[in-house]
């Protein structure tokens, strides 16, 4: 049986526009400190990145960021945390990001935060990594995601052979729970088992 010690969060470099996304990111980062696990993130200072790296430091955890050079000044890199990685590019960036993972949760974000979450479920439904990939809903964010992956099935591009695993949970305290059952589990979803959601 595998422990899950260290959570991945994928989420924007900005606040959004409902406060709901802020209060989440802190409740995620002081969460994964209280787990005592590591907080595994993109490095920056800014938007919901730096609020869950510093609710995490804030709270006693452990938090290695994961920033590549030419974001440094863009994303304002965060010099406070446990480890801090500069990267020559993004493909270095995102392979330490996944190493340095147990599993991934996906705060709301934008294209960035999109392309990063989305890739860990390609990987995942090509068989390339059995980790948990968690599309935490705050608010409905990740509903629009989440139809249209529907329909991709209604419409024969993801079938049963090939569906694609992820966990969504609407609520920060359910996140921690499902993927230590899921880490836990050490075990692939079924090809066209219904996805986890709380």
């Amino acid at each position: 049986m595998t422990i899950l010690t260290s959570v991945c969060v994928y989420c924007g470099s900005s606040n959004g526009r409902d406060p709901r996304y802020l209060e989440a990111a802190d409740q995620l980062g002081k969460a994964i400190a209280a787990a005592g696990l590591t907080c595994v993130y993109g490095g920056g200072s800014i938007g919901l990145m730096g609020t869950v790296a510093r609710a995490a430091l804030d709270a006693g955890g452990h938090v290695t960021g994961i920033i590549p050079q030419f974001l440094e000044q863009r994303e304002v890199m965060l010099h406070a945390v446990s480890d801090l990685i500069v990267t020559e590019n993004m493909h270095e960036r995102k392979r330490l990001m996944f190493e340095r993972s147990d599993a991934f949760v996906a705060l709301p974000g934008g294209i960035g935060t999109l392309e990063e979450v989305v890739e860990m479920m390609t990987w995942a439904q090509l068989g390339q990594h059995r980790k948990p990939v968690l599309l935490a809903n705050i608010n409905g964010f990740w509903s629009p995601l989440l139809e249209l992956l529907d329909h991709m099935r209604a419409e024969a591009f993801i079938r049963t052979e090939t569906e694609v695993p992820y966990l969504v949970a609407d609520r920060v305290e359910d996140i921690l729970p499902l993927l230590q059952v899921a880490v836990g589990s050490h075990a692939p979803r079924p090809a066209g088992a219904p996805v986890t959601r709380l």
